[in-house]
């Protein structure tokens, strides 16, 4: 039993530590904006910070920022409530997996939020920011003038800059939306039939 519990948290823990290591990586050799190419235009290193969401996303300012810290620690609290209980009651392997994923990507984020306001910027717990640096603007173009609200505006296809932290986060949700049926499948127990008793006899 106890190997079950070791292979998701052992995977969450690898995940949380690449993750910190490619953030401290970029912190000490990259200089905020700084792009490293190496799928040229397409894709790149590119240093950024952010006060709030997965990919770059910001929400309410300090106060905000706050919130958004001590909702993700209390969300951690339950998905490692919740993988236990998956862990406990062996549901799909995919489905323990994906979650483990889920909780790495949390966990990633909230040491930036937590404990980068002391280790790097201005001494503040809970308002540390987040390090992104994965950067993939596949497609970029401008929206035809007849296109409704952005038309003649530039566009671009990835335009967020993320971490290894979101990644993992949207890898997991995504593949339990994907095989939602398959982890969540309960077989149904036959019920003898009231007359089965009676044609065996």
């Amino acid at each position: 039993m106890k190997a079950a519990y070791t292979k998701p948290f052992f995977t969450a823990f690898i995940i949380i530590l690449a993750d910190q290591a490619i953030k401290t990586w970029v912190r000490k050799y990259m200089y905020m904006g700084e792009e490293i190419r190496f799928l040229g235009s397409h894709g790149m290193l590119h240093y950024t910070e952010n006060n709030g969401m997965a990919f770059g996303m910001e929400w309410g300012g300090d106060a905000g920022k706050l919130a958004l810290t001590l909702f993700r620690i209390a969300a951690v609290v339950g998905i490692v409530y919740s993988l236990i209980y998956l862990i406990k009651h062996k549901y799909h392997r995919g489905l323990v997996m994906n979650v483990a994923l889920i909780l790495a990507g949390a966990v990633g984020n909230i040491i930036d939020s937590t404990f980068y306001g002391i280790l790097f910027q201005h001494g503040k717990l809970f308002h540390g920011r987040v390090v992104d640096m994965f950067y993939f603007p596949l497609l970029r173009g401008t929206y035809p003038t007849w296109f409704p609200f952005w038309g003649g505006e530039a566009f671009e296809f990835f335009r967020p800059v993320f971490n290894l932290a979101d990644s993992a986060i949207c890898v997991g949700v995504i593949m339990i939306l994907l095989y939602q049926k398959r982890y969540f499948k309960h077989e149904i127990p036959e019920v003898a039939s009231p007359n089965s008793e009676m044609v065996e006899e």
